[in-house]
């Protein structure tokens, strides 16, 4: 979003070249920046020492220069689950879903079996399916869906700047 005039028309795109760029690269981590806006308010130029990479320069400079500021913090994708398994495993599997950080929402028994709502962070979904039939003899299935983006831990966001889980 603009406001103001002051800027020429012809640098205003590579101001947002400029923001999209730093966004893209992030400010947490090397993580991009997601569900911001920016409105570009004023500004200054010289007919001579203007040039379109001194605008996308400062597009980038002056994003960095808020995110400071704006006391940014890191999501992660949660996955929805859906787990069915033979009633005989469901305390095992309750217990693996807690160990990867994940929240049972509801539990229901369907004939001789338990169906388990959870949420769970994706990065802690790897190697769940062989999990899953280990814990079950085989016999437990899933399936899982985008639910929605979150705020990381501040203790596992330390661990991910410190380059320590990924």
């Amino acid at each position: 979003k603009i406001k103001g005039g002051v800027i020429p028309e012809e640098f205003i795109p590579s101001v947002e070249r400029g923001v999209k760029g730093a966004m893209e690269k992030g400010i947490i981590a090397g993580f991009p920046v997601v569900d911001l806006k920016v409105t570009l308010f004023n500004g200054s130029f010289h007919e001579v020492d203007s040039s379109k990479l001194a605008f996308e320069i400062a597009g980038s400079a002056a994003l960095q220069k808020a995110a400071k500021g704006a006391e940014p913090v890191l999501l992660e994708p949660v996955m929805r689950l859906e787990v069915i398994v033979p009633k005989k495993f469901f305390g095992d599997v309750i217990g693996d879903l807690n160990a990867r950080r994940g929240n049972v929402r509801e539990t229901k028994d369907r004939l001789n079996l338990k169906v388990i709502d959870a949420e769970v962070p994706l990065a802690e979904m790897f190697g769940y399916v062989t999990n899953l039939r280990s814990l079950t003899e085989g016999r437990g299935t899933f399936t899982m869906e985008f639910k929605e983006y979150r705020k990381v831990s501040e203790s596992i966001a330390q661990e991910i700047i410190e380059g320590k889980r990924k």
